[in-house]
């Protein structure tokens, strides 16, 4: 065993390792599969295995939800590669308003909403979404959020709150759930 891949692998049970419970956590709270979370985790752990010599120590749990991230956006990505292709029309269908508006079940259960979401969430700005990453995907505490992004609580219930309303904003204006009913109501 080279001296590079004994630090690689003490680097990796020092921080990856302890993280495998909320990695698992966060991935089916993302796929809602839990063969396909298995598939993600392991992804994750893959990408992180190849990256962690590069990884300077700091937020372990943050630098892994952020390649759990784009792991994930990469599989949908080769999973409906309609949504790269064809920007226009996929908005198009996401405008679609004849769903049936008091239906906020058929709203979010519909793959126009997870194709919306997921583009409005990728179109926060970095400080807003690591917040979602850590508190909604991650399902961390605002305590531990704040502390691993070293802001004050506040700070993180407000980015929170902001990207929260700027993804329901775009969820509306997109006509995929009407005004003032919001699927988490």
């Amino acid at each position: 065993m080279t001296t590079s891949t004994s630090n690689q692998d003490r680097a990796f049970e020092k921080y990856v390792v302890p993280e495998l419970d909320v990695l698992y956590r966060v991935a089916l709270s993302i796929t809602r599969k839990p063969a396909d979370a298995e598939d993600l985790v392991q992804d994750t752990l893959l990408r992180s295995y190849r990256a962690i010599e590069r990884f300077d120590g700091r937020h372990p749990r943050a630098w892994l939800l952020t390649i759990m991230r784009n792991a994930q956006i990469n599989r949908v990505r080769r999973k409906r590669p309609e949504l790269l292709r064809d920007p226009d029309a996929t908005m198009e269908r996401v405008a679609d308003t004849s769903t049936d508006a008091g239906d906020v079940e058929a709203i979010v259960v519909d793959s126009t909403f997870d194709a919306t979401v997921e583009a409005a969430y990728n179109r926060l700005p970095d400080k807003f979404r690591r917040v979602v990453e850590l508190v909604d995907l991650g399902g961390l505490s605002y305590q531990e959020a704040a502390d691993t992004l070293d802001v004050p609580v506040g700070t993180i219930m407000s980015r929170l709150h902001r990207a929260r309303s700027r993804i329901r904003n775009e969820l509306e204006a997109a006509g995929v759930t009407p005004r003032g009913v919001h699927p988490d109501d």
